[in-house]
């Protein structure tokens, strides 16, 4: 009977939660914002390392043999590079530059819309699994939403809407995690062999943000330059999902 009502809620935590704290990165300092962002973004690295390698690959591993999972898997790295060649996901970190204009705007919204649909679907999924996996995961979505989301934040507010607007567009393209969740909430209860294999693409989709997206741009030091200090973010991250 709770799941449900607890699925919907991790799916609003994951997908919201991290929207707004992202909008609340906005009422900071811009240095400020320059010194916290690149830290959320190591930090997303080890939830989604962690949420991917040790908790959704295990419970696929769980109920498939490797050859499905990990053909799945590469489906969901696959998928996402191909989805990211096409723009549907702009990630803008930091001081890095992007060209902007209003029809960039409404791609990034389309582009969010679709991301937190695939995001709903997966933190339901887990959540089919157990709880405590749906709840890991939707901390690794809303920690790597942060960075992106402040960056996406950006790109509306250079495109010329006011910070109200951006919001708000922000917050419609959220609703997609909700409508995902529940497409998965029914689709997953009247088929539930799908589920493993929707946990490892997902986790095909983690891996791909983490060591495709993330990672490089902590490796290029244009953010971050200590070293340390992302290694130690990476395994409070990781650190997370293990306690959790």
């Amino acid at each position: 009977m709770l799941l449900w009502p607890v699925t919907l809620g991790l799916a609003v935590a994951g997908s919201v939660g991290g929207l707004l704290t992202a909008g609340l990165l906005l009422l900071f300092h811009e240095q400020a914002q320059r010194r916290v962002v690149p830290w959320l973004i190591s930090y997303a690295v080890g939830t989604l390392l962690g949420a991917a390698l040790l908790g959704l690959l295990p419970q696929a591993l769980d109920t498939l043999a490797p050859p499905p999972v990990f053909a799945a898997l590469l489906a969901g790295i696959l998928t996402f590079f191909v989805l990211e060649k096409l723009v549907l996901w702009r990630h803008c970190h930091g001081d890095e530059s992007c060209e902007i204009h209003r029809s960039t705007a409404t791609l990034v919204i389309i582009g969010d819309a679709v991301h937190t649909f695939v995001d709903g679907v997966v933190i339901a999924a887990a959540a089919l699994v157990s709880l405590p996996l749906g709840a890991t995961t939707a901390i690794a979505v809303a920690a790597h939403e942060i960075p992106q989301e402040a960056g996406d934040f950006a790109i509306l507010l250079a495109a010329g809407h006011s910070r109200a607007r951006a919001l708000m567009l922000n917050l419609t393209s959220a609703l997609g995690g909700i409508i995902g969740a529940a497409s998965m909430l029914i689709f997953g209860a009247q088929a539930p062999c799908v589920v493993p294999y929707v946990l490892a693409f997902a986790a095909g989709n983690f891996l791909y943000v983490a060591m495709a997206d993330l990672i490089p741009s902590l490796h290029r030091g244009s953010i971050d330059r200590n070293a340390v200090r992302q290694v130690l973010l990476i395994a409070l991250g990781v650190l997370t999902i293990v306690v959790l």
